[in-house]
């Protein structure tokens, strides 16, 4: 059995791990940890999990679990995480953030765009970016994992084929993004309260997302050129789900059933990359809590530009449900294990 440890445990993503980890046949949850609900069980936080787990929240001491488990999860606001790794933690159990602490590997670029100082810039080169379908033999090996973030996950893994293949004019790509209000996380926010939201659609972030450089890093690294794009995210009153909607302009002429045919080979062995078939597009509901990415495209021939639809849902393959499948990857177990899961359309 692997030991597992969430630090971070009470917000969103902490507990739809702990929801996913419960029910996997190789795991045991040893530690919880929480800074605003420590003392309390868990079932007094989500009463969804009285007389399944009872477990008291703790106070954060990564020392502690690193000597009684074999893999921490944490899932805490940027900047937080990089204070609490150290050579010794990392000699004694693996890591995986589902903040962004390591997700970029240039110090610089980090401190620019979160406006916080980097406190452990020397582990941003071994740190390894979970995306599983397109990293899967360096996250093997890893001791660190930076689990990517929600519009990433969906972005990259829709592009991925095009940037590869030298489809696209890489200069062209604009991302025009959706998502669900869970993405905004579980503490008190003014623009996410129900009154500000409900019954509204807005952009934010135009122009200053965080999650830019992370999609323009792992793009550049497929296409071994640097990729500059536009990406604008927007919130929609629902509690989950992310669509992403990406243009680009063809390179040469070309139709969606050999675009699908490009798509189809280089997800062929990838269980949770769905590819829909021609004239079909994906929907949030077809992937909600589910650890699928759905994608379906379509091509202009007025504008010569090929239209890609990518829908995942945000707090499981863009979080939790992604940072169960790179443990799975890190501890040698079925990729699938504890994440075969059908989504609920209703």
């Amino acid at each position: 059995m692997i030991n597992a440890g969430i630090i971070g445990a009470t917000g969103y993503a902490g507990q739809e791990l702990i929801r996913l980890l419960y029910t996997h046949p190789d795991v045991n949850i040893v530690y919880l940890s929480s800074h605003s609900y420590a003392g309390k069980k868990l079932s007094e936080v989500y009463p969804n999990f009285t007389g399944l787990l009872d477990m008291e929240l703790v106070s954060m001491d990564a020392k502690k679990m690193a000597d009684d488990c074999d893999v921490i999860f944490f899932a805490l606001p940027h900047g937080l995480t990089a204070d609490q790794i150290s050579e010794d933690i990392l000699n004694k159990v693996k890591i995986i953030d589902l903040g962004a602490d390591f997700r970029l590997k240039d110090k610089e670029v980090y401190e620019n765009w979160y406006k916080v100082e980097h406190s452990r810039p020397h582990f941003l080169e071994e740190s390894v970016y979970g995306l599983c379908e397109l990293n899967r033999e360096k996250i093997k090996k890893a001791r660190l994992v930076a689990n990517p973030g929600c519009y990433t996950t969906c972005s990259i893994t829709s592009l991925a084929p095009l940037v590869t293949g030298n489809l696209i004019d890489l200069s062209s790509i604009i991302i025009d993004a959706k998502s669900g209000i869970s993405g905004a996380g579980r503490s008190i926010n003014l623009p996410t309260h129900f009154t500000e939201s409900n019954e509204s659609f807005k952009a934010y972030g135009v122009g200053t997302h965080r999650h830019t450089p992370e999609i323009e890093q792992e793009l550049s690294r497929i296409a071994g050129k640097n990729i500059v794009l536009s990406f604008t995210p927007h919130l929609i009153p629902m509690n989950r789900g992310i669509l992403i909607t990406a243009y680009a302009s063809l390179s040469e002429k070309t139709n969606s059933e050999k675009l699908l045919k490009i798509y189809n080979d280089f997800y062929k062995n990838e269980k949770f990359i769905r590819m829909f078939p021609a004239e079909n597009l994906p929907e949030t509901r077809f992937v909600r809590n589910s650890n699928f990415v759905d994608i379906g495209l379509k091509i202009d021939p007025r504008t010569n530009r090929v239209i890609v639809v990518g829908a995942i849902d945000n707090l499981i393959k863009g979080a939790a449900g992604q940072a169960v499948q790179n443990m799975n990857i890190m501890f040698g177990i079925s990729e699938d294990s504890g994440l075969d899961i059908v989504p609920t359309v209703i």
